[in-house]
């Protein structure tokens, strides 16, 4: 793999960042005129045709700041308030020196040694075997580990690991994430909203309402918009889910090799990656936004053809392939 500095890395997140933060803006508004579009014209009279393109984009012009509106006050809550959500998520709670002198030892040892100052330091009490790294800036960069990998790990592999994720920490791959995270969230949302409003006027827009064919004709066309807006959310939480591969899988390999740089033993990651692939290791708590955020993904486990596709829509690449990169570090 060709060697790329960490600065380059940091600048290469930040456009991404700067993409990413113009991209999802643009996605939504796409689909707020496509919406319009289609509506205009399923309403259209054929008798008194109109610029259903000009209708359109008009109404999306007169929607705008409302949607700008919306939109950004959601991202801002999300992306300022991401560490308690993630917290909440993983059930993680800070980790005090005096509960676990080693941890912190290595933690503040590797950050004499990059240079870099000390983040939080979280733990969460289960024996599954993970660890991640997440905050936006110097005052929540934090990493976070399982008791079950500090248990299971020695000083040098769990040295390989939190290094890992200092690196990720140092890249500012965590910003990027968190980013990407409350995008796919919003969108998820608004899938769910779009749907639960086409479920409803199906059930009870049209029911036991149709006195004249005008009624009638109005609850169907109460239907399709809700339909079309459904669709239409559906194909943007697609694309949205498209921005996990703006994150290139290639930041994990970063990660592994600043991490074995920064530890100076590439093989004692290689082997705490081992163990941690080898673990039994459940979704975490059913939450995809968080486990991308894991040092190792639990969706790559699987088996078969189920194992494969997942891997080719991953956001890490497989645990076998960094394994054998560390190897020949």
């Amino acid at each position: 793999m060709q060697y790329v500095g960490i600065h380059t890395q940091q600048v290469r997140n930040n456009l991404r960042s700067v993409m990413l933060l113009f991209c999802f803006p643009l996605i939504i508004l796409l689909l707020v005129w496509v919406f319009f579009l289609i509506i205009a014209h399923l309403g259209q009279d054929p008798y008194y045709p109109v610029d259903v393109v000009a209708l359109a984009t008009a109404e999306t012009l007169h929607t705008l700041p409302w949607v700008a509106g919306v939109v950004g006050i959601w991202f801002l809550i999300a992306y300022f308030t991401n560490t308690a959500m993630v917290r909440s998520a993983t059930g993680a709670r800070p980790l005090e020196r005096r509960e676990n002198p080693r941890v912190y030892n290595i933690v503040e040892n590797l950050c004499i040694a990059g240079g870099m100052p000390m983040p939080k330091v979280n733990v969460i009490d289960t024996p599954m075997l993970n660890a991640f790294a997440s905050g936006i800036d110097d005052s929540s960069y934090t990493v976070t580990v399982t008791t079950g990998i500090c248990q299971c790990l020695d000083d040098e592999e769990l040295a390989g690991v939190i290094a890992h994720e200092l690196t990720h920490i140092r890249n500012r791959d965590t910003r990027l994430l968190i980013i990407s995270i409350v995008f796919v969230g919003i969108m998820s949302a608004l899938v769910g909203i779009a749907f639960r409003m086409l479920w409803n006027g199906m059930i009870f827009g049209t029911g036991g309402r149709r006195s004249n064919d005008r009624e009638g004709n109005g609850g169907v066309a109460v239907i399709v918009m809700f339909a079309v807006a459904a669709v239409l959310a559906a194909l943007g939480y697609f694309f949205t889910l498209l921005t996990r591969f703006a994150i290139s899988r290639k930041r994990e390999y970063m990660a592994d090799a600043g991490g074995a740089e920064l530890c100076g033993n590439p093989l004692a990651l290689a082997s705490a990656l081992r163990k941690i692939s080898a673990a039994p290791m459940p979704a975490a708590s059913g939450r995809e936004d968080v486990a991308q955020l894991f040092i190792v993904h639990a969706s790559l486990r699987g088996e078969g053809l189920a194992g494969l596709f997942s891997e080719m829509f991953a956001t890490h690449p497989s645990t076998e392939s960094r394994i054998r990169y560390l190897e020949q570090f």
